[in-house]
């Protein structure tokens, strides 16, 4: 533990110097400068530390209990950097704010209080470039997995970065305390910068300087948070990596090709059952004696749709033989979690074989899964013997399959299928899957977001590659957008097919390179194709949507 709280050090220590975090800076400069006392930036970082450490845990779970929007506690934390920005401009503020936190210091008129309220805002305005590290916590919360550890490496973390900022602070009340002949118009001048710097982060300044920047910390990033060390701990606080892997990777030099990497864990925390008698539940030991092959997937994932063809051929030819394949659903999004629509999926989708609604993710965690899809295939025993993550090498798994079933005693096993192509993309500049939602939005370009709440947007003059762009009457949510009048999105892709997760009823029109090509009907929450070409391309696609109609995300191939 010691040595992933020391990794979860590092890291905060390079997020303060990254360039998302250039905004908070000059708060935590004028902050510091703001006053003579010895104690103001250790208040400050205190109160940083403080509340990044609780609100990065929990404030989350905590305002979808209280049905509470999401940036609340933001918008409240740059009120009150506003307000503090007010105070260094106007003393009399500054005698309001302090009279009701003088009981947190020793002397009247102390500014102890006054810095904690600081640095308690700069911990909800406080937006690390998010790697590794930030990325398990942030998923653990998620989950509502807080354990001691995930505390203490959050805790870590936020030090970590307060470390530089602490310097920042100190610094400033140096140069303050040379300046003390001028005192009154420098904390004026000290208001000014905080006041330009809460307006920076409201206009997501960050995003822009990150762009225009880069990732001049990204080296130093992977040589911390990146490497095989740092992965193994932090697969530890997630309970695990992928146990299977890990024991594949071991047993890859032995002689037997489908060598047992452990016993298979039961089906656990299923909701429903489709596709079975009665649509009764199904377990392991119910299946003993036969080949499972154990699908994860969710039915909104491309990667996973692209695997049904070849699931459904080894179906067909292998079930007689001996083959079960048990498909578990482990939802990404909200409307993935209705029995209606995964009911809906499965039948349009053609899947046949038993499908077990994991919307807990606890078979999930059984496995210690990490990817949609995954494969893991069980021998008549029980043992998993061969695993397999994303799409392709469909023969090596249909051989593996072959090889079960002989140990079964299967005979006749019919030939290899060489039908089904494998759609697998090969293109090395494809644009990533590309979330709509706040809560994964990335690479977008526009007006400034506002969850939530129905605003009119611009398009961005520009639109950078794997970029997107909202105009018109959108309500932004965490998970998907919601359109009004006039909604447009646009993307500029490379790919050879785009897909779009779309919910809601209404129409679509699509346009590529500003030309006409297709309307989509929708009416269920489901993936649509709206660019199918021969070969990859590089193009601007907008998609003109009726009010009403909801989006979650894009998907390539």
């Amino acid at each position: 533990m010691f040595v992933l709280l020391g990794i979860g050090f590092l890291a905060g220590v390079i997020t303060a110097v990254s360039p998302c975090i250039l905004p908070v800076l000059p708060i935590v400069l004028a902050g510091g400068a703001s006053s003579t006392g010895r104690r103001r930036p250790f208040a400050i970082i205190a109160g940083l530390v403080a509340s990044f450490t609780v609100f990065t845990l929990v404030a989350a779970s905590l305002l979808s209990a209280l049905g509470l929007p999401q940036d609340l506690l933001r918008n409240l934390a740059i009120a009150t950097l506003f307000v503090l920005a007010a105070s260094l401009l106007v003393p009399q503020v500054a005698y309001w704010l302090e009279r009701p936190l003088a009981f947190m210091t020793r002397r009247r008129g102390g500014d102890l209080g006054g810095g904690f309220v600081l640095g308690v805002s700069l911990g909800l305005v406080f937006v690390p470039c998010a790697g590794p590290v930030l990325a398990a916590i942030t998923t653990l919360s998620a989950q509502h997995r807080i354990g001691f550890d995930t505390v203490l490496l959050t805790l870590a973390y936020a030090l970590g970065a307060a470390g530089p900022m602490l310097l920042i602070a100190l610094g400033g009340q140096r140069v303050a305390r040379r300046m003390r002949a001028q005192s009154r118009n420098f904390q004026r001048a000290m208001g000014v910068l905080l006041a330009g710097a809460a307006l920076a982060i409201v206009f997501n300044v960050s995003q822009s300087l990150q762009t225009a920047l880069g990732g001049y910390t990204t080296s130093i990033q992977k040589h911390v948070e990146e490497t095989s060390l740092a992965q193994k701990h932090l697969d530890s606080l997630r309970g695990g990596g992928n146990a299977f892997a890990a024991a594949a990777a071991k047993v890859k030099t032995q002689r037997s090709s489908l060598p047992a990497l452990g016993a298979a864990p039961d089906f656990t925390g299923i909701s429903d059952w489709l596709n079975t008698p009665g649509d009764r539940a199904e377990s392991l030991a119910s299946l003993r004696g036969k080949v499972v092959l154990v699908d994860f997937w969710t039915y909104s994932c491309i990667n996973c749709l692209r695997t049904l063809p070849h699931l459904r051929a080894w179906y067909a030819a292998y079930h007689k033989a001996g083959l079960e394949i048990v498909g578990v659903h482990t939802p990404e999004f909200a409307f993935e979690h209705v029995l209606g629509n995964v009911r809906a999926a499965t039948h349009d989708l053609h899947v046949t074989w038993p499908v077990a609604l994991d919307n807990q993710y606890a078979t999930w965690n059984a496995y210690s899964n990490q990817y949609w899809p995954a494969e893991y295939l069980i021998d008549k025993t029980g043992q998993v013997r061969h695993v397999h993550f994303g799409e392709g090498d469909y023969g090596g798994s249909e051989q593996a399959i072959r090889s079960l079933l002989a140990e079964t005693g299967a005979s006749s096993l019919p030939k290899r299928m060489t039908g089904v192509a494998d759609t697998t993309p090969k293109e090395l500049a494809l644009t990533p899957e590309s979330y709509l939602g706040t809560a994964r939005l990335a690479r977008y370009v526009g007006s400034r977001v506002r969850p939530n709440v129905a605003v009119d947007y611009t398009f961005a003059k520009t639109i950078p590659q794997d970029d997107l762009s909202y105009a018109g009457v959108w309500n932004v949510g965490a998970q998907r957008i919601v359109a009004g009048m006039g909604a447009r999105l646009r993307l500029h892709y490379q790919a050879r097919f785009v897909y779009i997760v779309l919910g809601g009823r209404g129409t679509v029109q699509t346009l590529i390179d500003g030309k006409p090509s297709k309307t989509l009907h929708v009416n269920m929450d489901k993936l649509y194709t709206v660019v199918s070409q021969q070969n990859a391309t590089d193009g601007l696609l907008e998609l003109r949507m009726s009010p009403g109609v909801n989006a979650y995300a894009f998907t390539f191939g």
